[in-house]
């Protein structure tokens, strides 16, 4: 798939999410996985929301299964500010092209760089939601600025993702009527239900990019290997007033600053 102009946006346009495969070279993939490892290793002697070397770890028991009485970890915001080769790959051009076309402007805040472990057994689970709403949209704290919903989040696969370990799950369409102030517990309305799920599976450092109004979630890994993920999120200059965990998060990037990789 073309990664930058006018197809990439009318493919974005028409599903809300597109995928971009082999954009990360295997080698990559192993020190990002190896940072994954020490962050785990942290995570084990924290409490949910401790900052540790800059980044904050969210965390809850596992009450049961074969893993109960030991830790799930949700997500580690800003984990590149323990974990320098995660923030730089927030920083990459292979990320920053797409994400600037679309969303229209060569400088971003950078506001989400964060670490997803889905591991065997650990039951952590996402329900149906859209990004805006984690955004503060209708608040004060958020204003889309370029009409387009100001904000485009990546997530970069460190596994390969199939249909057994907990892929992100889209409706493809779901994002044309906006922010819809959906449910915190994934409750969709008929119109949404009625729209068949597509699975983003894909192999390791391959990258899939999504807008903040398209519908999706993910379920438990089921399977006997682990599915990690690293998101960056980028907004629109001037969009979000919200602050966000980590130290060195909100950071503007300018495109023209970085170099190719």
């Amino acid at each position: 798939m073309v990664r930058t102009g006018a197809a990439l946006q009318r493919a974005f346009d028409v599903r809300g999410f597109v995928v971009f495969e082999n954009v990360f070279s295997p080698d990559e993939v192993r020190r990002a996985r190896e940072a994954f490892d020490r962050l785990v290793a942290r995570a084990a002697s924290v409490e949910n929301g401790e900052e540790r070397d800059g980044a904050v770890f969210f965390v809850h028991p596992i009450e049961r299964g074969p893993r109960a009485g030991t830790k799930a970890i949700d997500r580690v915001c800003w984990a590149g500010a323990a974990e320098p080769v995660l923030r730089r790959i927030g920083e990459d051009r292979r990320l920053l092209e797409p994400v600037s076309r679309l969303l229209g402007s060569e400088s971003m805040d950078q506001l989400i760089n964060q670490a997803h472990f889905k591991l065997p057994d650990d039951g952590v689970t996402f329900p149906w939601h859209q990004d805006s709403t984690h955004r503060r949209y209708g608040t004060d704290l958020w204003t889309d600025v370029n009409g387009r919903g100001s904000y485009v989040q990546t997530a970069l696969a460190l596994d390969d993702v199939d249909e057994h370990n907990g892929p992100l799950r889209f409706l493809p369409g779901s994002q044309r009527d906006g922010h819809r102030g959906l449910p915190r517990d994934g409750t969709l309305p008929p119109d949404l239900e009625a729209i068949e799920p597509v699975a983003a599976t894909m192999k390791a450092g391959s990258v899939a990019l999504f807008g903040p109004y398209v519908v999706h979630g993910s379920t438990a890994n089921r399977s006997s290997r682990p599915r990690r993920v690293l998101i960056n999120g980028y907004a629109y200059p001037g969009a979000n007033r919200r602050v966000y965990p980590g130290r060195g998060a909100g950071r503007r990037i300018d495109l023209d600053e970085r170099a190719s990789a």
